[in-house]
């Protein structure tokens, strides 16, 4: 009969498979200006045309980088460019990520006729292309000034 060994050999315990990140190593995300500088877009012009009339509208809203697509917000993410059209600028106008917000149809002035209302919290904007969005942007600009009211 063998004697039980004294002190058996200390199990070797599985790393991490995930590390925490370095203090100072985090990855910054991308501003809307390098966004827009490194997005190759047919649409590009106009979506910085887009981009600079929706920032005149209020001081309150800023740009940005969420869902992969310039956006735009105040105090919760309310319009976001939709990169899969290659023909005309669309923006679909939200209410952030709380569910139960409305934005009342009859309260969005829109004689234009550019919103098509996907639900109760959200609509999309076709704006045009060239000089289309050119004389779109004035009435962008009434849209997104009382859609914010709702955000």
């Amino acid at each position: 009969m063998k004697p039980a060994a004294a002190n058996p050999p200390a199990k070797k315990t599985a790393k991490a498979s995930a590390k925490a990140p370095k203090k100072g190593t985090t990855k910054a995300e991308p501003t809307a200006a390098d966004f827009m500088a490194s997005l190759d877009h047919p649409l590009k012009v106009e979506f910085d045309a887009v981009r600079k009339a929706i920032l005149a509208v209020d001081k309150s809203i800023a740009d940005g980088v969420k869902w992969n697509s310039l956006s735009f917000r105040t105090t919760e993410w309310f319009a976001t460019v939709n990169l899969r059209s290659r023909s005309t600028v669309q923006l679909v106008l939200h209410l952030g990520a709380k569910v139960g917000k409305e934005a009342p149809a009859a309260a969005i002035p829109d004689p234009k006729g550019l919103l098509k209302w996907l639900g109760k919290d959200r609509a999309m904007a076709t704006l045009g292309a060239g000089t289309a969005l050119e004389t779109n942007l004035q009435a962008l600009k009434t849209l997104v000034n009382a859609w914010i009211g709702h955000v």
